[in-house]
């Protein structure tokens, strides 16, 4: 059974930076794409970051390309999300979503697994 646990998550102030980590277990973590997600109080699911199996390919949302970095290490079954100037907005539920496709270089809703959240705060 595949499980997936995030951590990291905070209260920081606006303009700072913060980094999630997510460890993924029960499969061969280095052939599957992996993402994160947040999820808002009273909004929908929402995609973040996702990078493919290898590393070579990332996808950013709109509202966190430029300040949000999304890697993983395969050696340690780790996935990370480092967050750079964070504003209001980006409080949120964090999701870790490892995908259930051999060999992707993406994630796609829901053939995968979640974790089970980490609160990410951001303070004015």
């Amino acid at each position: 059974q595949v499980q997936v646990v995030e951590s990291g998550g905070g209260l920081v102030q606006a303009g700072e930076s913060l980094r999630l980590s997510c460890e993924v277990s029960g499969r061969t973590f280095s052939r599957y794409a992996m993402g994160w997600f947040r999820q808002a109080p009273g909004k929908e699911r929402e995609f973040v970051a996702s990078v493919a199996w290898n590393g070579r390919r990332a996808r950013y949302a709109d509202p966190v390309r430029g300040r949000f970095t999304i890697s993983r290490d395969n050696a340690k079954n780790m996935v990370y999300l480092q967050m750079s100037s964070l504003n209001l907005e980006d409080t949120a539920v964090y999701y870790c979503y490892a995908d259930g496709q051999l060999w992707g270089i993406d994630v796609s809703v829901p053939r995968g697994d979640w974790g089970q959240g980490t609160q990410v705060t951001v303070s004015s």
